[in-house]
């Protein structure tokens, strides 16, 4: 059936940074063909012929790495259509133009999520329509429950998409294969085995020009609330009787479900703002000199916080996410650090626990073991089992927006994940709002906050 993309926010930075380039590479892999077709739909009173040439400049920009032939295709199929994406008259006219069946893509700021789907609601939606909206999906628990809400009356549960690209990324699916199908691993995978996690995506970058975002919403809301609490839940979730989406989506809300917000806040999680500092040679501001930040919001440019799970396979491991900008060293994994063997037979050496590292950006898997050294036989050394896995044909916008028009929700959050999310991660922001918590500054290019 004919299935055409009307991107919301058409003429927005995601749009021209990161779902135009995933598009390209759908046209390049074949996956766009006759069947699938592009409105884009934004505010500026552009033609149709002016939109492609912005289109095109922010191909040539960000997706370099496509092949031109595939971009200038991918060009062709974009038409473009002025509207008010919260005036139910503007995206009813946009509909009446649309063949077959429409996705509609939420491309916009958080804030604008609730007055376009209301306007929706007075807008008689095609048999079959999708959508699919952008996180941070709502501000807090019930503004979360609201969006649902609303959701729900325009389509059924499989064809509303909460997207999160990081769910695409290789090394994050991965988890799925290294658990479920090896035997090696899934009977450690417990509380008796492993001692710790550990979920990282710390950024080299600072506000790069995001202050219109990035300054109401921090890092908790940014990173942690979605993206890192999705990959717990991968990596903590029960076997799913099948890879697709209503089984993984039902072990991951039994997960999010039994998490338990952090016990103390002044001890088990950390707010910190970078300062003026230089990052790998180049020269950053103090976020709060950067254009468009208010300093007395106290936007936090880390967030880090350590929860438990309370079931029988996790009970007492402790799972620590963090995330921080303008860093002095990228480390983005998950890091699972197992037990210490119950006795050494090798007198009083000192030995790190197994460590297992699955790497995100770029994508590989290591196993950090104790072995045998070269020298003394006896004498034990650390070794690294190193695995750089090739990179997907389709970047992770790619690989989301092909499973998004397939109607595929296996990366997609359903609405429990979603406001379970935000159960978990609102009282930390209930402690910092109170001032329970300070906010550390620390230099750009440092390790980070001192947890004092």
């Amino acid at each position: 059936m004919q299935a055409t993309l009307v991107v919301l926010g058409g003429t927005g930075d995601l749009t021209g940074r990161l779902l135009l380039p995933g598009l390209a590479q759908l046209v390049q892999a074949g996956a766009l063909d006759g069947d699938v077709n592009v409105l884009a739909v934004g505010r500026d009173d552009w033609s149709e012929q002016e939109y492609r040439e912005w289109a095109r400049a922010r191909l040539a920009e960000h997706a370099g790495h496509v092949p031109e032939e595939a971009q200038d295709r991918l060009v062709e199929l974009l038409g473009y259509e002025r509207g008010d994406v919260t005036a139910p008259d503007d995206l009813r006219q946009v509909l009446a133009r649309v063949p077959g069946r429409p996705v509609v893509y939420l491309a916009l700021p958080n804030t604008v999520f609730l007055p376009t789907l209301e306007a929706l609601t007075e807008v008689e939606l095609p048999e079959g329509t999708t959508i699919a909206v952008e996180k941070p999906f709502g501000r807090d628990e019930a503004d979360a429950r609201e969006l649902n809400a609303v959701l729900h009356r325009l389509v059924p549960e499989e064809r509303a998409f909460r997207t999160d690209h990081f769910l695409a990324k290789q090394t994050v699916l991965n988890v799925l294969g290294l658990r479920f199908a090896n035997r090696l691993f899934e009977p450690v995978w417990n509380a008796s085995h492993v001692d710790r996690v550990e979920i990282v995506f710390d950024e080299t970058l600072g506000l790069e020009g995001r202050a219109g975002y990035y300054d109401t919403a921090g890092a908790l809301r940014d990173m942690l609330q979605n993206h890192l609490l999705q990959q717990l839940a991968l990596v903590a979730m029960e076997p799913p009787n099948a890879v697709d989406g209503a089984s993984l989506s039902a072990r991951k809300a039994d997960v999010l479900r039994a998490v338990r917000p952090p016990a103390d806040m002044a001890r088990d999680t950390v707010r910190g703002r970078y300062t003026a500092g230089t990052v790998q040679g180049r020269e950053l501001p103090d976020y709060t000199s950067e254009e468009g930040v208010d300093p007395a919001r106290e936007t936090e440019t880390h967030a880090e916080f350590t929860v438990t799970i309370d079931n029988w396979r996790w009970a007492g491991v402790p799972f620590r996410l963090r995330s921080g900008k303008a860093l002095g060293a990228g480390r983005r994994e998950i890091a699972i650090w197992f037990k210490p063997v119950p006795h050494l037979a090798f007198g009083d050496q000192q030995l790190q626990p197994d460590v297992l590292r699955l790497g995100l950006d770029p994508d590989h898997v290591t196993l950090e073991l104790n072995l045998n050294g070269a020298g003394e036989p006896f004498d034990l050394e650390r070794r690294a089992l190193d695995i750089d896995l090739p990179p997907n044909d389709l970047s992770a916008y790619g690989l989301l927006l092909r499973e998004v028009l397939a109607g595929d929700s296996t990366l997609s959050i359903s609405d429990v994940e979603a406001e379970q999310s935000w159960r978990i991660v609102e009282p930390v922001l209930a402690a910092w709002s109170a001032g329970e918590v300070p906010l550390r500054e620390y230099p750009a290019g440092s390790a980070g906050p001192d947890h004092g």
